[in-house]
Order: structure tokens, then sequence, then C-alpha cells
């Protein structure tokens, strides 16, 4: 058997359903205002995409470095998701709320629907 997390890593390994999670994430945040689910959310995306190190190399940074900026309390959230994002070649965008047909649905409704108030693209 595996665990979530694991189906989870498996779901989000490609660039398309990575994308769908974190605008997921992102909207979650805006209502909620977890930064600690955002922060566990972006570790499980830099896991999935291939790992800190493959990711640091990437981006020509220590390893120990990105690893600490995407764990650390710290770093300011929004600096670490800025840096984590432009390495995996996305960018934070930030749209008008749809108030009208506002999705609050799970990462599996955000799969299905790209219907978001913060929006993640591919660079």
């Amino acid at each position: 058997m595996r665990t979530w997390r694991e189906c989870l890593i498996e779901q989000i390994a490609d660039q398309k359903s990575a994308i769908a999670y974190l605008q997921a994430i992102l909207e979650d945040y805006q209502i909620y205002k977890n930064p600690a689910a955002v922060q566990r959310s972006l570790q499980t995306v830099v896991e999935a995409q291939g790992g800190v190190f493959a990711l640091a190399k990437q981006v020509d940074m220590d390893p120990q470095v990105l690893s600490k900026m995407i764990t650390s309390e710290d770093v300011p959230l929004i600096d670490a998701v800025g840096i984590v994002l432009e390495a995996l070649g996305y960018q934070l965008s930030i749209q008008p709320i749809n108030l009208e047909n506002r999705n609050h649905g799970t990462y599996t409704d955000a799969l299905e629907t790209q219907n978001t108030s913060a929006h993640v693209v591919e660079n």
C-alpha cells in the first residue's frame, strides 16, 4: 500500500497537474490563511518535480540553502514561493476573482477547472 502523499507526488509529477495543484493551494491560502499548508505543498511539488537537489542544480543554488528556504519559518513565504516557482519554470500572477463562479473545491476540483483567483503559469 502507498501513502496519500506518495499518490499525490505521482499525480503532480507532470507540469499541468502541478500547476493545477499550486493554483488550488494558493486559492485555499487566500481563504484560510494557512502558510504552513502552502509551505508543505510547495515541498511536495518540489519533490514531485525531481527533488531539492535537481531543482537547486537548475537554478545554480546550494541544495541546503534551497531546502532551508522551503522549510524555514524564518524566510517570508512569498519569497520562498517566488524563488521556487521560478526555478520550476512557473510564475505567480494575480487575477480578479469571479465571485459568481468562485471555486472553493478541492485539489481534485482544481485539476478539472482552472478558475482561480491566484494563478500559476508556466514560463
